[in-house]
This record gives structure tokens, sequence and C-alpha cells, in this order.
């Protein structure tokens, strides 16, 4: 039963990790920083933990696909992440393409179900 559980959380995790940078370029078309954007996807049904998520935001920002701006203003200085034009565009076509997949995985799925 452990082993079972196991293999079931690593494959749950591996099918998770490749939704995370669609589920985020799709939250940041405006401008949010860290924790708004774990509570947001939270919210959404899309649970990410901030030690995977603050990698993965400075990752983008390395591949052009989001900006970073620091706010000093409030209590606290934040930083705040938005996508670039290049991000919107890349965002679009992993977007197109997770409803083409996405279409295909239910019609797969649904044949099973007969």
């Amino acid at each position: 039963m452990g082993e079972e559980k196991d293999l079931l959380d690593s494959l749950l995790m591996e099918l998770r990790r490749g939704t995370l940078v669609l589920s985020v370029l799709s939250q940041m078309k405006e401008k949010k920083y860290g924790y708004s954007l774990v509570q947001s996807l939270e919210e959404k049904g899309i649970p990410i933990d901030p030690n995977t998520l603050y990698p993965l935001l400075r990752r983008l920002e390395k591949q052009g696909l989001l900006e970073s701006t620091w706010e000093t203003g409030g209590s606290k200085p934040r930083k705040y992440y938005q996508r670039t034009a290049y991000g919107d565009e890349i965002y679009q076509k992993l977007k197109h393409q997770w409803e083409e997949m996405a279409a295909g995985m239910n019609t797969l799925l649904k044949e099973d179900e007969a």
C-alpha cells in the first residue's frame, strides 16, 4: 500500500509540474507579487508551494517571459512580476497547445468509459 501511494504521489507531482508554468503565466497579465500569486492560484484550485513558486518566477524572468519591479512605498518592499510582450506571445501559444491536448485527453478518457 505504501509503495502504491508513493508511486501515485510521484505521478501526481509530475502531472502538476507540467502545468505550473501555464498556471503562473495565466495570472500574470497584471502585476502581482509572490504571495498574492500564491493566494490567487490557491483560490482557483491550483495550490503551489512558495518554495516552488519563487524559483519559477525567477526562471521565467530570466527567460524573458516576466519582468519584475520593486515597489517600496508600502509597509515593506515587494517585488512585482508581470508578463512581458514576449511572455504574452508564449502564453497564448501554450494556452492553445493546452486546449488541444486537453481536448485529446478528454476524448481518450471518455473512450475508457464506454
